[in-house]
């Protein structure tokens, strides 16, 4: 099969000629031969532009034949003429005007004269034109003629005056127009443009025809040209000043100044000194000539503003000439004075568009530097070279902006600092680059930053192009390693591939010219291949896919030799390495480069297979691997290609379809995306049967979302116009039962899934209305009325769907409409009317109908309405109607505008029965859940509020809700009877059903949010009708108004978060069309509402309805959606209105009389500063809204400082992006000090202020409790800025001064601030200063003896040592000189401040957190410590800390004392350190007298877990099982002691604590401890440690797993247990129960492979409990247990040759995987997987298989354990006795009679439960699986059984539940699979089920029928 890509057809828009030139070419046309007549009027008479331009390529050749005399002929002077009308007449991007020119331009010389007359005779009736809307056409014009059009230029040439005088005209009349339709944003936009383009000519005019004006300008400052150049110029002079105009406007207009200037100004060299003066602002009037000021004064009388100033600077470098110094030494002044310009400049232009520029016009300026560098003088070079003061500021400027949040500005830096390294280059011509100091620094520097810094990159790539990827790998050979590690992050994944592949492409380069030979290849495979396969064999999933997919390709790309090394490599370790869930290992890795291989053209799959690259098996197991990327891959080997043509063979469909076997169902939503991308490519008819087939009842969401992709993908790869020849043709695939199956998935509870349906249904509809009937068309339509009035709020998303479907079909009207509607012959007659239109009209109609009588009926009982008919679904089926209809073809407009008008006055009826609801103060609970007087008189103060429209004495009495509304005794507060006011309802099919408030609430906000959505939808459909005559459209200016109004009234009074949200949805395609509409009193309205709430909002009135609770509701919503509105490019005036007048409200200045002023804008601040939408807009006022929030935490009021607080974390998230990971510390949301005060430079004195004041509290001498309510956030932000190792001399905005002041900050009485000031000090200190200032802060602690200790001072000064230490000992400096200086300077100063750690200091929480600082010292001392340094006196120290502790001598206090659990862990912490140090070699070998001494550490560990403290045995427990688990991985070496020696004899006391362990985490912690060891070390101790045996051991682990029966369970374990389950719950019992059940099974396999007894009873309780952990209910770390056991005994137990524990217990445990393997959780369903993998590898091993799947899905290993299990029953002899069980699984157990009562009474009691969601488990999926393995094993061993016992017992159960299910499927209403989902599902899949089960009983009882039997046929 092969598939080519459709072409995409190039649009060409023909050209017409009128009547007049048609006859004119007619008369000269000549029959008999083609003339250049004949060939126009050909050429003309097509009506296809792509034709045309062949004609007219047709016509040089034939005027070129023509004679020397032929210029006379009237014929050609015509033809010239209709030439140059079309010329002119033709749009500027219709290609047939570029084919024009260029062939006109071939034209001869004699005919030039003549066609030069004729265009000019066009050309000057173009410049007669003086309507200003068709000025466009006529620039374009003038554009197209001068730009490579040689007759063109002559035009204009011969016109040049004309088309000045023109030019002058439209500057004027284009500024006129502008200013007469202000505010008009559309018309605004237009004129822009046209104005941008006259500009744009007039530049193109003086630069193209100089001569023209140099010829006749200079001399005559009186001429015409000179006054026009003069009017030009003073024109684009008020352009460039005006502020109103597009930034492109008066960005164009600077570098026409400089052009008009630079081409009137003389003596040319004093120009760039002009310039110069006009930039700095020290221009001299005498000094300039009158001319230039009288057009150009404002530039140079008043100060020029930076924007203009910015321009001007693009325009000298634009303008200016900067080769070849011709401008000599005032032009280089000129090039430095522009650099200081636009650096200042820097910090003065925040906004984006202005930050944008500017970094675009400083990359400008780095290439005119480096054009001026290269023939300039030497001072030049000394000033622009890398060391001056100049490269130096943009140096900084880079650093700065390299991290900018726009794209634009983070791409011209990277362009800046290559540019920059450019013209150091060429300063330094002659001398060694890769030597020279300032690239030595920029790279040590740049290396010294953190990873996750992006401008790191791109900076690197630019310095290995100059100096070499050599040079930077002498540095540090691990960097491409370290940058590979980086691309876990996709953020930087793209940054660091790019930077790898600068570097290996330039280490190719330089290894291909230093050897002759290929011998480096190896060592280049050795630094960019081996570290790469390396992670693709063992990284974490995002890693190697980032790696796969931005790095993979870049290297092939550059060395596609290097593929076969990989594969070389790969292959040798893929059937050992077959990877797991978490890895791909190495066939991962090897699918992986191989799909890269094949998608990017390095080889063909034919060619891997034929040469043994990788085998069919290979590429199975890859299809079903545990990983999902790995089955991805291995599909995408077989479907990506390079060729869009490639032959797809048998074998490659053979495996896309083993693939969608096991695969459909997959869970993960970016695997199903690239699944169906993927499978675009192969498909057949089996393909479609295998994808209709898994659309079964019961199939799961991802397998429904996966197939019906696929199906969509098909229906539109092969759909070709009718006639055509097809491939495939799905339409021929489709039959009446998959059309069912399709319309079936409508009533999936996934919208997505409906959505595929629908679409595919649209695709395939001529065919589907074939094959249904009128009777279902009928039915389906019946469905879909019922739903759209369902209680449940997703059944009527079902009935749109239903009838957006049923209206394509052309007989609905007669089928289901005529007996609901009256019959409209005018409409059906109507032939031109669409079957769609027709149809939805009507059905828009019927619903509108019913909805309009349910708002009567709710007008009366709002109650019954909720209960009965919510009234919602109508509207949201009249919404889903409206917007799959076509209003620009609509024909029936009066009926439609008749409807219109309906719908909108039904919104609003609707919205006043439910809004009082809604916009009550307690929208939540307005009916009363009980009887009390006080909420009753609750609910009559909301009721006097609302004033409800509810007649029926709903609102008027309190309700008692009833289960089955019983009549009782009790009475009302008001002792009326029950009778009255029963809430009792009867629905149209139930008997009664119970009015609950949220079955009200959701009436109501979900019928204010379809009415909302409806409103907008009219509005967005029918923004061009909007007209204000209502004959003209659909809509009116006045409903659109009134639309308007009813918005701004519920988003400012709605109280429920649903309703206002909701209404937002609408209003806001309400201001999208208000923004973009003609008329003006609509365009005009955002503003004014703007405007007019604003004003609410300062005002204060007390009558005022706006919410000032719940964050103000729907204010900021509505505030949002007017700003919003405002369109993207334009200068966003009601933004900064709004932004100005809501700070000045906010800012605590702000004397209003009442707070709710500031708390409303505080609201609406923080939801501006959160809406995504208003982009970098909003960025000015960021620093403002810091202010603002800090300040507003100050106010004695609450709500303005809970509003504050909001508003202060939606701007943290705007400045530093949205936090992806839970650490709080985490270097991604951070930025450099100087790039956060660069960017908000207010923030920068402010912030110091602040931290001024608030440390100023903190130096009372006073012991007082002072706290400074800002304090928490100011150390918030400064935590999060860091230092960089960039930063330099330049930077004005230094971090010191913050530091004393921070340093103070940990003197605060408040701990969490302690805290924080300790984290915050870390970013402002260096790595290199980190010594200094702990030496300087550990100085400033006090000495025992000192007079005064302040404690909370000592606390806050060790934090910020602490994680300054921390800092400084994870840095990259670990082993130089420097550094191990610094780090025995702190050794020695944290010695002499010991005391603190001591019983001298009575505080424990400061001596815990000295003890922190001496741990943190002990862990990296002990991990880094040389030989031969092993800093005896400072361990000795520590032995005297912890011999001096009270862990030694007894501990005196009790816990409730404040810091001793603190104490006590930093102690513990200690001792272990010291343990583990102590324990070394270094130590134990030595002979030194100290070190025997410190050999022997006062405590043990035996000791810890003696102690009385849970807390410290806890962490005892922790080591031990951590040394445990490295030894095991073998991370420690086994031998000579260390670790080792620490563990001896611990079995003994484990042993005795678990018996004795009170705390749960202990115990749990033992448990685990002694599932790790070694049972051949455990058993032997346990009956001197606990006097118990073996098989006891194992009764009392089973007890503890087996908590919940508690009679089994010895008196004092129950005892213990239930204290410890009732005295800590905040601990669960599934940890315990999970790892004693683990140790347990670790003891049975242990006891019965040492041939040891044990019990029936107990191996039956044991596969008891296995079984419980496998129940559905249970949590997954139980179920996770389980898998790990049933892993763990596969190879003994599960697929033993012999029965160990007899049949029945072997299937449970069987039947255990299965149950795990279709588990909802995919951890578990892998967990289970495994079980197969250890099945299959015996298998291998065992039988000598080839190859054998091991690592597979959770799908495939469900199939792979039915058919392991069919060879076990054969290869045990349990056939007989197995095959009945087997059938059990096959019918299930479960009671369909409880079932369905359950499902029925479900359905009614729960509002929102959609039933049982089906996110993986398909019962159906089990059925086939099993019965095809079952058929297969009857047919092979041609089993029967004797048809009596438990067979015929079976057979008699299946035989009752298939007649009972027969019963229940008929007894079901019409069209059941809607109206009853579940129902009809669980019935079908049981009758699936039985039908399987009856015909494998049938098989076994006959003797003969079986024997001939296909397997495959059931």
């Amino acid at each position: 099969m092969v598939l080519k890509k459709k072409k995409r057809e190039i649009q060409v828009d023909a050209f017409f000629l009128d009547q007049q030139q048609l006859e004119k070419l007619q008369r000269f046309s000549k029959a008999e031969e083609q003339n250049l007549a004949s060939l126009l009027l050909q050429c003309a008479q097509l009506n296809n532009g792509i034709q045309q331009i062949q004609c007219i390529k047709k016509i040089m050749p034939l005027v070129e034949k023509m004679g020397q005399n032929s210029a006379c002929d009237p014929m050609v002077k015509a033809c010239l003429d209709i030439l140059g009308e079309t010329y002119f007449s033709l749009g500027a991007k219709n290609p047939l005007k570029k084919v024009l020119a260029s062939s006109l331009n071939g034209l001869p010389e004699r005919f030039m004269m003549l066609a030069v007359q004729s265009f000019v005779c066009c050309l000057r009736e173009e410049l007669k034109t003086t309507d200003v809307y068709l000025y466009r056409k006529v620039l374009e014009n003038l554009a197209s003629c001068m730009e490579d059009f040689s007759l063109g230029r002559a035009s204009v040439k011969n016109l040049f005056e004309e088309v000045l005088q023109f030019l002058q005209k439209s500057f004027l009349d284009i500024q006129e127009e502008n200013r007469q339709n202000h505010g008009n944003h559309v018309v605004q936009t237009q004129l822009m443009h046209d104005l941008l383009i006259a500009i744009k000519v007039s530049m193109m005019l003086v630069q193209k025809l100089q001569e023209n004006i140099q010829g006749s300008l200079w001399k005559h400052h009186e001429s015409f040209v000179w006054q026009s150049m003069c009017s030009l110029l003073k024109s684009s002079t008020n352009f460039l000043m005006d502020a109103a105009l597009l930034q492109t406007v008066q960005t164009t207009s600077g570098l026409a100044v400089i052009l008009f200037t630079k081409t009137m100004y003389e003596p040319a060299e004093e120009l760039p000194s002009l310039v110069s003066d006009l930039l700095l602002g020290s221009i001299k009037h005498t000094d300039v000539p009158e001319w230039f000021l009288s057009n150009c004064g404002t530039l140079c009388t008043e100060e020029c503003p930076d924007s203009v100033l910015l321009f001007l600077c693009h325009g000298a470098l634009a303008m200016l000439e900067w080769k070849n110094g011709s401008m000599g030494e005032n032009g280089e002044k000129l090039l430095l004075d522009i650099a200081s310009v636009l650096l200042s400049l820097s910090s003065e232009l925040k906004e984006s568009s202005m930050a944008m520029s500017l970094s675009r016009i400083l990359a400008i300026w780095t290439n005119s530097a480096q054009a001026a560098i290269v023939s300039g003088s030497p001072n030049l070079k000394i000033k622009l070279n890398g060391n001056s003061d100049i490269i130096g500021k943009l140096l900084e400027y880079i650093y700065t902006h390299w991290e900018h949040p726009l794209d634009a500005v983070r791409h011209q830096t990277k362009l800046i600092f290559k540019n920059l390294l450019q013209i150091h280059r060429t300063t330094i011509t002659g001398s060694n680059e890769k030597s020279d100091p300032f690239f030595a620094r920029l790279i040590k520097h740049l290396l010294s930053l953190e990873w996750h810094v992006k401008g790191k990159y791109a900076s690197l790539g630019c310095l290995v192009e100059c100096v070499g990827t050599e040079n930077i790998l002498q540095l540090d050979r691990t960097i491409p390693v370290q940058i590979l590690d980086v691309m876990n992050d996709q953020s930087l994944a793209p940054y660091a591939s790019d930077l790898l592949e600068t570097m290996f492409t330039n280490h190719k380069a330089h290894f291909t010219l230093s050897f002759q030979e290929s011998t480096w290849i190896d060592q280049w495979h050795d630094i960019w291949v081996s570290p790469l396969l390396v992670i693709l064999c063992e990284g974490n999933h995002d890693q190697t896919t980032y790696i796969i997919d931005y790095y993979l390709p870049k290297l092939l790309k550059c060395s596609p030799d290097s593929l076969s090394y990989m594969i070389r490599i790969l292959q040798a370790s893929a059937d050992a390495n077959l990877g797991s869930r978490g890895t791909r290992g190495a066939l991962g890795a090897l699918m992986a480069c191989l799909r890269t291989a094949r998608a990017h053209g390095h080889l063909e799959l034919s060619t891997m297979m034929s040469n043994g690259l990788v085998s069919t098996e290979c590429i199975k197991q890859g299809l079903v691997h545990q990983h999902n990327q790995v089955c991805i891959d291995a599909l995408g080997l077989l479907c990506e290609t390079h060729r869009s043509t490639e032959i797809v063979s048998k074998e490659e469909m053979q495996l896309i379809q083993f693939f969608m076997m096991y695969n459909l169902n997959s869970q993960s939503p970016s695997v199903r995306q690239q699944i169906g991308s993927l499978l675009r490519k192969d498909f057949m008819s089996s393909v479609c049967d295998r994808l209709f087939e898994v659309l079964f009842p019961g199939s799961s969401h991802p397998t429904r979302f996966s197939a019906l992709t696929i199906l969509g993908s098909i229906a539109e790869m092969f759909s070709v116009p009718k006639g055509q020849a097809q491939v495939f043709q799905l339409d021929q695939e489709i039959d009446s039962t998959r059309v069912r199956t399709l319309i079936q998935c409508f009533a999936s509870t996934f919208e997505e899934v409906k959505v595929l349906a629908f679409g595919l249904l649209m695709k395939l509809r001529d065919v589907a209305f074939n094959l249904q009937d009128s009777e279902n068309v009928d039915l389906l339509f019946q469905a879909a009325m019922d739903l759209s009035t369902s209680t449940k709020p997703y059944d009527c998303v079902t009935a749109s769907y239903l009838l957006n479907f049923l209206v394509h079909h052309k007989g609905l009207q007669h089928i289901c409409l005529g007996k609901w509607l009256e019959h409209n012959s005018q409409v059906d007659e109507n032939t031109s009317v669409s079957t769609v239109e027709k149809n939805t009209l009507a059905v828009i109609k019927l619903l509108l109908v019913n909805v309009e009588e349910e708002i009567f009926q709710a007008k009366k009982s709002l109650l019954q309405a909720a209960a009965s008919f919510p009234m919602y679904g109508r509207v949201h089926c009249i919404t889903g109607a409206l917007q799959q209809l076509p209003f620009n073809t609509l024909t029936l407009v009066a009926e439609w505008k008749e409807m219109v008008a309906r719908l909108i006055l039904m919104s609003y009826k609707l919205s006043a029965v439910v809004s009082p609801v809604v916009q009550s103060s307690s929208p939540e609970g307005l009916i009363p859940m009980d009887s009390d007087s006080e909420s009753a008189g609750r609910l009559q103060m909301i009721l006097h509020e609302i004033q409800p429209q509810d007649t029926n004495d709903y609102f008027i009495q309190a309700k008692i809700l009833k289960e089955h509304c019983k009549v009782e005794s009790e009475k009302l507060a008001d002792h009326r009877p029950m009778d009255n006011i029963c809430t009792e309802m009867r629905g149209k099919e139930r008997q009664t059903c119970d009015v609950t408030a949220q079955m009200v609430l959701v009436c109501c906000w979900r019928s204010m949010k379809e009415v909302s959505l409806l409103l907008g939808t009219l509005c967005k459909l029918l923004p061009s009708h909007a007209t204000s005559e209502p004959s003209d459209g659909l809509i009116t200016v006045e409903q659109v108004k009134n639309i308007g109004d009813y918005f701004k009234h519920h988003l400012l009074q709605s109280r429920h978060r649903g309703a206002f949200e909701l209404a937002y949805a609408g209003f806001v395609q309400l201001t999208e069309m208000l923004s973009r509409c003609n008329s003006e009193s609509l365009r005009k309205m955002p503003a004014q509402w703007l405007s007019g709430v604003l004003e609410e909002i300062k005002s204060c009135d007390p009558s005022s309805t706006l919410c000032a609770t719940r964050r103000s509701a729907g204010i900021p919503f509505y505030i949002q959606a007017l700003l919003a509105s405002e369109p993207k490019k334009s200068k966003t005036d009601l933004l900064k209105m709004t932004m100005k007048e809501l700070i000045s409200l906010a800012a605590p200045l702000n004397e209003s009389p009442s707070v709710i002023p500031k708390v409303h804008a505080l609201n609406i601040l923080r939801a501006l500063f959160r809406d995504t939408r208003l982009g970098e807009n909003i960025m000015p006022y960021v620093a403002d809204g810091i202010q603002v929030a800090i300040l507003g935490f100050t106010s004695p009021v609450w709500a303005v400082r809970n509003s504050s607080t909001l508003l202060f974390s939606a701007l943290i998230t705007r400045i530093f992006g949205v936090k992806r990971g839970k650490d709080e510390n985490s270097k991604k949301n951070r930025m450099t000090g100087r790039e956060f005060f660069s960017r908000f430079p207010s923030l920068y004195p402010f912030l110091l202020k602040q931290l001024e004041v608030v440390t100023n509290t903190l130096n009372s001498e006073a012991e007082e409790l002072k706290i400074h309510p800002s304090l928490f956030l100011l150390l918030l932000i400064l935590g999060r800025l860091y230092p960089s190792p960039m930063d330099g001399t330049y930077s004005a905005l230094s971090m010191a001064p913050f530091v004393p002041f921070i340093i103070r900050c940990g003197h605060s009485p408040v701990y969490r601030s302690r805290e924080m000031s300790g984290r915050a000090l870390v970013p402002f200190v260096m790595v290199n200063e980190v010594p200094h200032t702990v030496l300087s802060l550990l100085e400033g602690l006090p000495d025992s003896t000192s007079p005064c200790i302040r404690q909370n001072n000592i606390h806050g000064t060790l934090l910020q040592v602490f994680h300054l230490l921390q800092l400084y000992l994870e840095s990259k400096q670990l082993f130089s000189l420097g550094f191990q200086q610094g780090l025995g300077d702190i050794i020695a100063c944290v010695g002499t401040k010991l005391w603190l750690a001591k019983r001298p200091n009575p505080c424990l929480v400061t001596r815990a957190a000295y003890l922190d600082v001496l741990v943190m010292l002990s862990t990296h001392l002990g991990k880094f410590q040389k030989p031969g340094m092993p800093l005896f006196g400072f361990w000795e120290e520590m032995n005297r800390v912890i011999s001096d502790s009270e862990l030694m001598s007894g501990i005196p206090y009790s816990s409730a004392v404040p810091g001793l659990i603190q104490y006590l862990q930093s102690i513990t912490k200690l001792v272990i350190e010291v343990l583990l140090v102590t324990a070394g070699p270094d130590i134990q070998s030595s002979s030194s007298p100290v070190a025997k001494k410190i050999a022997k550490p006062p405590l043990s560990i035996v000791h810890l877990l003696h102690c009385e403290f849970h807390e410290v045995r806890l962490l005892a427990l922790e080591a031990i099982l951590l040394w445990l688990k490295q030894i095991n991985s073998k991370q420690i070496a086994e031998e000579g002691g260390g670790v080792l020696c620490l563990l001896i004899d611990l079995e003994g006391a484990l042993l005795t604590m678990a018996l004795k362990e009170k705390n749960l985490q202990c115990f749990c912690k033992v448990l685990e401890i002694l599932y790790t060891m070694d049972l051949r070390n455990v058993l032997p101790k346990t009956e001197c440690s606990i006097k118990m045996n073996p098989n006891e051991l194992l009764t009392w682990s089973l007890n503890i797993v087996d908590i919940a029966n508690r009679d089994e369970i010895m008196a004092e374990i129950a005892a213990f247990f239930f204290f410890l389950i009732h005295s800590l719950p905040c601990f669960s019992s599934t940890e315990v129960q999970s790892i004693a059940l683990k140790f347990a099974s670790k003891l049975v396999i242990h006891l019965l492979q040492n041939h040891q007894q044990i019990s029936e009873k107990v191996l039956k309780t044991w596969v008891q409990l296995l079984v419980y952990f496998c129940g559905d209910e249970q949590q997954t770390e139980m179920l996770l247990a389980a898998a790990e056991v049933l892993k763990s005994i596969t190879s003994f137990l599960l697929i033993n040759e012999k029965l160990i524990l007899g049949l029945s217990d072997t299937l449970a445990m069987w039947k255990c995987v299965v149950l795990l393997l279709q588990n909802e959780d995919l951890v578990v369903r892998d967990a289970a997987a495994e079980v197969i993998q250890v099945a299959q590898s015996e298998k291998k091993s065992s039988k000598g298989t080839e190859f054998a799947l091991r690592v597979v899905n959770a799908p495939m290993a469900l199939d792979l354990a039915f058919g392991i299990l069919c060879e076990l029953l054969q290869q045990w002899g349990e056939i007989r006795a197995g095959v009945p069980i087997l059938l059990e699984w096959l019918l299930g157990d479960s009671d369909l009679k409880r079932d369905s009562e359950t499902s029925a009474l479900e359905e009614d009691d729960y509002l929102f439960d959609k039933g049982e969601v089906n996110f993986w488990a398909e019962k159906l999926t089990l059925v086939r699986q099993l019965s095809k393995h079952l058929l297969q094993l009857i047919s092979m061993t041609h089993l029967t059984l004797p048809d009596h016992g438990e067979l015929s017992q079976l057979s008699r159960t299946a035989l009752d539940q298939a007649q009972l299910v027969g019963h229940l499927l008929r007894v079901l209403p019409p069209t059941p699979e809607f109206s009853k989902t579940a129902e009809f599902t669980r019935l079908t899949i049981q009758n699936e089920r039985i039908s399987v089960c009856l015909k494998i009983l049938n098989l076994l009882k006959s003797d003969d029928t079986c024997k001939n039997e296909n397997p495959e046929n059931y």
